[in-house]
């Protein structure tokens, strides 16, 4: 079937072509012959109607079928495709060519700081980084000039992370982060809240059915080991499904995924509901109150160091009693907490009585927060066993606790080990209640140092090498609230022979977790992903580790302050340093 195609000046209504043929086409090599003209499908019957286009460089397109009106609208829509690409090539970058030869001697670090990094975005021409960095707090929106080699802070943002997104054009920054979407001014850090609307029906109990079967198939597709354990993973999927069309809230739902994943017999997994909860916080003094007073007020038994009273004039102490919070009488028997609630952080009035100067008066102070008089206490427990083992081995043993698998704790470590025991005979390396983390090798090497020079000026010993590994006896304490690479280390350290292993059984944990937060985010699920295998070919996942001393801390003995791990290690160094 054959068509004519016609181009016609808009301006002149000059017949620029006129042909008839067997496709559409125009492949013209003036290309002022296109432009401001109207491209018009004639067929046979004389049908006419296309469209207009501008600055067009090449059409062509088969037509092959034998209705007019089809072949009209297929005509009209490959236009339109073929102008949308060409004004596409226009737009498109440069093909990017790496040269990949010795591509490893010029390799660049982009940014100058050691931190947290989060997302980041370059510049269509390359010649600056957006990037979120978070160093001791929340993250912050940096940007470094390649050209100038200058970095700064563009905006203090303090988030809890986010996604960084840049324009087409490369005109414009947009940050999701909290659940807000914000446009940033890229050269002041300004940031724009912009708002949207979005509606859809949400079928709960259908989402929950395809979230269920993603989790099952999440394992099926991820577990560390491939037979997942040698259990039907199957029929469990049949089993709790069951369940679901029972289920109308999250809570349940995540209960029932911690079940489900339960039956893998592995740690690492499970599943949480993390809701929102009150906004309303109960205040804390950093006090140790006696349980055995019987009258009104509070009696203080101890004042946590740096807490809030102890950070007031120092005129309060253990013994007094404190009478009234912000002029609120604090009645025996009665609840005090609610007095507190939203007080952290700001000024407070405290009425304090002495019974033992018969004097009473106000004191300000500022409580503080459960979550930082928590940290006041696992410093006050560190401390406790600092002296310990200080007065137990007559200072010739350091103590060092691994808070977590980190690097703020490893850094607190080194420089302790290394620093203020470095002239100590033994360390103690305390694990216990650590949850984990990734840090087993960097603890093997600063403990595997064997001692092979010392530094003599003029005769004057002054040190020795290693110097940046600790080359003396060392022992690990462990307990059964060790879990994941708090399991892989002291095993390493047993396995290598670096010293004794001393406490209660740890179990076997040692894996490396995928945690996952689902479409739904008050919803999070975990896989352990990658196993641990021994050169016997064990994998450590429920291995349990013995102790090379096994020593129980009874709560008879910790009531009365005593620490009986802590003891053993004292003693067994004690021994290998003589």
């Amino acid at each position: 079937m054959a068509y004519r195609i016609k181009i016609v000046n808009l301006d002149t209504d000059e017949v620029m072509m006129d042909a008839e043929t067997n496709c559409v086409f125009a492949a013209i090599n003036d290309k002022k012959m296109l432009q401001s003209s109207r491209i018009v499908l004639i067929d046979c019957d004389r049908t006419t109607l296309l469209s207009t286009y501008t600055d067009l460089q090449l059409l062509e397109y088969e037509l092959s079928v034998r209705n007019p009106t089809i072949a009209i609208s297929r005509a009209r829509d490959a236009v339109s495709d073929m102008f949308e690409k060409a004004k596409a090539e226009e737009n498109k970058l440069p093909e990017l060519k790496i040269d990949f030869e010795n591509l490893e001697d010029r390799m660049v670090r982009l940014t100058i700081h050691s931190s947290r990094l989060g997302d980041a975005v370059l510049t269509n021409d390359a010649s600056k980084l957006y990037y979120l960095s978070a160093f001791e707090g929340g993250y912050d929106l940096w940007v470094r000039d390649f050209k100038n080699g200058s970095t700064r802070m563009l905006s203090k943002l303090n988030k809890g992370g986010g996604a960084l997104v840049m324009s087409k054009d490369g005109r414009n920054l947009y940050l999701l982060s909290g659940g807000q979407i914000s446009k940033v001014d890229m050269n002041s850090g300004q940031l724009k809240g912009m708002s949207y609307n979005a509606e859809f029906e949400w079928k709960k109990p259908e989402e929950r059915a395809y979230l269920f079967d993603h989790v099952w198939q999440q394992v099926v597709d991820k577990f560390y080991d491939p037979t997942i354990h040698n259990i039907d993973w199957a029929f469990y999927k049949k089993e709790y499904a069951r369940f679901l069309p029972y289920i109308n809230n999250n809570y349940d739902f995540a209960e029932m995924l911690a079940e489900l994943l339960g039956e893998l017999n592995a740690s690492h997994t499970g599943a949480s509901y993390k809701g929102g909860g009150s906004s309303s916080q109960t205040a804390a003094l950093g006090v140790f109150y006696d349980e055995t007073f019987d009258g009104d007020g509070l009696k203080i038994k101890e004042i946590l160091e740096k807490g809030p009273l102890d950070l007031t004039s120092g005129k309060i102490k253990p013994g007094m009693i404190i009478r009234k919070i912000n002029n609120q009488e604090i009645k025996k028997g009665q609840d005090y907490f609610q007095i507190l609630e939203d007080l952290s952080g700001k000024r407070v009035m405290l009425t304090i009585y002495d019974p033992s100067a018969k004097k009473e008066w106000e004191e300000y102070v500022k409580p503080t927060t459960y979550g930082n008089q928590n940290g006041l206490l696992y410093n006050r427990w560190v401390k406790q066993r600092q002296e310990m083992v200080e007065k137990l081995s007559n200072g010739k043993i350091g103590y060092v606790h691994v808070k977590s698998m980190d690097s703020p704790s490893f850094r607190k470590v080194y420089s302790e080990i290394l620093g203020k025991y470095r002239n100590k005979e033994a360390i103690i390396v305390d694990t216990r209640y650590n949850g984990g983390g990734w840090l087993h090798e960097d603890l093997l090497h600063l403990l595997s140092g064997k001692k092979y020079a010392e530094f003599v000026p003029r005769g004057q010993f002054i040190g020795e090498d290693p110097f940046t590994q600790w080359n003396k006896p060392s022992a690990v304490l462990v307990s059964e609230s060790n879990y994941s690479n708090a399991h892989g280390f002291p095993w390493a350290y047993k396995e290598l022979g670096l010293g004794k292993v001393i406490g209660m059984p740890v179990p076997g944990t040692m894996t490396a977790v995928w945690w996952e937060t689902l479409m739904d985010p008050s919803l999070v699920f975990g896989i352990p992903q990658v196993g641990m295998k021994d050169n016997q070919g064990r994998i450590l996942e429920n291995m349990q580790l013995e102790p090379d001393i096994k020593v129980t801390n009874d709560p008879a003995s910790a009531m009365k302050g005593r620490d009986l791990q802590l003891e053993a290690a004292v003693e067994s160094l004690m021994k290998e340093i003589k």
